[in-house]
């Protein structure tokens, strides 16, 4: 249940939508980084694995 507002029910509208944008953008940011850099480990393990052999 939303709380009556009054007048400011439309900025703090915004303000929730912008803070679920932002959220969920870093959350994609992060996602994102965390692939990159678990691709990249697994490229420098294979590369060890074939030089230590």
């Amino acid at each position: 249940m939303m709380p009556d507002l009054g007048k400011y029910a439309a900025e703090v509208a915004a303000a929730y939508i912008v803070s679920i944008v932002l959220i969920a953008g870093l959350v994609w940011a992060s996602l994102r980084r965390g692939a990159k850099v678990r691709a990249e480990l697994r490229r420098v393990e294979a590369r060890r694995g074939r030089s230590d052999g």
